[in-house]
């Protein structure tokens, strides 16, 4: 639920101070504006039962709540059951619309309908969220402006020239006006705890019905396959069906999720849990820890789930439960994420005011007495600074550090079918990539006439639609850019083993783009966080090369993306 930032009263003479009115007139303002945002909520009635401690009576109020947001989480779990129907209807269609242009349009028609009912839905629940967001907007608005005005009010009754002591005042304001709102809400925190206990097995009991959908409804779903088939087969009462039904059987079956979905819906939420936990400690880091100054350096807290299903069942080497993969996922996170705090005290000096006293004598008579003077001392005190790292390995390049040969490539498998379920998260950009084809290019034929060049497109263009997978080097395991490139190039006439991108570009000789032909190479920088040379593909003439993107593609040379990171070309010895 969203926090309500404390509303600050403040008295009559606060009001009339002029240091104090421009604040308080901004602090007022605000508070509108989030109480107007927060009665955008939608609310829900609860029923409260109320005990007269006088005479024992018990009544029974209505009260009204916020409602709570919709779970992103549960939204995809519960959607499940349609995504799986269609699912499996569009596989059953697609093994034969190929051989049936009618067939092949109408399910074209039908996908475009079903992909604007998912826009629909996903804009309606953007719109669900919509007052949730604003609200939490109005309220973090707020608490800036409570901060200002309590920075004010005690700057004007504890007025300092030292910008040192300022700063001090303002830390210690934030630290009480923390505590003082974690006061007001840890019956939210204890609930929000609760709660996020729950998830997971609302998620698993989401999850469970949808298995339940499917098994109680199975005859019917095989009734409505047999039906299809029965189409598809009088549409094509003159094709050789069986051996495509062989061949795609078996690719299928080898490139297919086994598991229930779920186990599968149950290990993606429990990961997502883990990183829910993670991102609030990280949230909620100044109010519950007690240091003097915070540094923050903190990579994106996310994964995809297609990546993190494929490496549980690389892993298993097929069918698991979630039951059998909870320490695995425990050890995924825990690889994925480091976490550091390091919180170093050191002593620095203040200046303060004392008063004392002296003995003064008086010149005519000699009597002395004590009066009192002010001076100024240096004095210590501890100052802790907490440094926070937190580092995200992508989960994707876990694969080739953790698993033997069989099971990078069995990895790759999945991620190059997303394990042949689209359905199970249509939200994952996977989809999208590896589902809609991808840049192809037709090689001009005067540029064949050089056979080296030849050589290299022939062996390169195989593996086109092939997955990105980091540390790839091979067929078997797919590829990332610089073993894309070794592979071809090793396989077109040179030898120089599995090379790195700066060690392409280090054998290379340096070429400028008047100079460039087919079959050098294309270097780019700062594709991703790393020092040197960060991608590479192979050029192909007319501003396009052929590289291993995601997935392996042809790619414009000329649009901004690549602009931006190019590097240089390089030819090889």
């Amino acid at each position: 639920m969203i926090k309500r930032e404390p509303r600050l009263k403040f008295t009559q003479e606060g009001k009339a101070s002029p240091q104090l009115k421009k604040a308080i007139h901004k602090v007022k303002k605000a508070e509108a504006k989030a109480d107007v945002a927060r009665a955008k909520i939608p609310k829900k009635a609860v029923k409260e039962k109320v005990t007269d401690p006088t005479t024992g009576k018990v009544t029974t109020k209505i009260r009204f709540v916020d409602k709570k947001p919709p779970s992103e989480l549960l939204r995809t779990a519960t959607t499940t059951p349609l995504n799986t129907l269609s699912g499996m209807a569009h596989r059953e269609i697609s093994q034969y619309e190929d051989e049936n242009i009618g067939l092949k349009a109408s399910h074209f028609a039908e996908s475009g309908v079903e992909s604007g009912a998912r826009l629909t839905e996903s804009a309606i629940h953007a719109q669900r969220l919509r007052p949730y967001r604003k609200a939490a907007a109005a309220e973090r608005k707020l608490e800036k402006a409570n901060l200002n005005a309590l920075y004010k009010k005690v700057e004007g009754k504890q007025p300092s020239s030292n910008p040192l002591s300022r700063l001090q005042q303002r830390r210690n304001i934030r630290k009480q006006y923390a505590a003082e709102k974690a006061k007001q809400n840890v019956g939210t925190v204890k609930r929000a705890a609760e709660n996020a206990g729950k998830a997971v097995e609302r998620i698993k009991e989401a999850a469970k019905k949808t298995v339940g959908f499917v098994q109680r409804h199975r005859k019917g779903l095989l009734a409505a396959g047999g039906m299809m088939l029965v189409l598809a087969f009088m549409l094509n009462v003159f094709s050789s069906c069986s051996v495509i039904l062989q061949s795609l059987g078996t690719s299928v079956a080898a490139s297919t999720y086994p598991s229930e979905d779920e186990d599968m819906l149950g290990a993606e939420a429990v990961y997502c849990e883990m990183e829910i936990a993670l991102k609030e400690y990280l949230d909620t880091y100044e109010s519950t820890h007690d240091y003097d100054e915070y540094h923050f350096d903190l990579d994106e807290i996310e994964h995809d789930p297609y990546v993190l299903i494929s490496i549980l069942t690389a892993l298993k080497g097929g069918e698991w439960t979630l039951a059998e993969m909870a320490d695995t996922l425990i050890l995924l996170f825990q690889e994925q994420y480091t976490l550091t705090e390091d919180a170093v005290t050191e002593t620095r000096y203040k200046t303060e005011t004392r008063t004392g006293t002296k003995t003064v004598t008086d010149p005519d008579t000699g009597e002395e007495t004590e009066v009192p003077y002010e001076y100024e001392v240096e004095v210590p005190y501890e100052y802790t600074i907490c440094s926070v790292t937190l580092r995200s390995f992508n989960l994707s390049h876990l694969p080739v550090y953790i698993m033997d040969s069989d099971q990078f490539s069995s990895y790759a498998v999945y991620m190059s079918t997303l394990g042949n379920r689209p359905d199970l998260f249509p939200t994952s950009p996977y989809v999208g990539k590896y589902t809609n084809g991808y840049m192809d290019y037709e090689i001009p034929p005067e540029a064949l006439d050089d056979e080296q060049f030849a050589a290299i497109i022939t062996e390169a263009e195989k593996y086109l639609g092939y997955p990105y997978v980091w540390g790839g080097s091979s067929p078997s395991t797919s590829f990332d850019c610089s073993g894309f490139v070794s592979w071809v190039i090793n396989h077109s006439g040179w030898d120089v083993g599995r090379l790195g991108v700066d060690a392409l570009y280090g054998i290379c000789t340096l070429v400028s783009a008047a100079e460039a032909k087919p079959g050098d190479l294309v270097f780019f920088q700062g594709t991703y966080d790393t020092t040197g040379m960060s991608h590479v593909g192979i050029y192909v003439g007319n501003s396009t090369m052929i590289h291993c993107g995601d997935p392996i593609s042809y790619a414009n040379l000329n649009s901004s993306y690549w602009q931006a990171h190019f590097a240089g070309f390089g030819r090889l010895p």
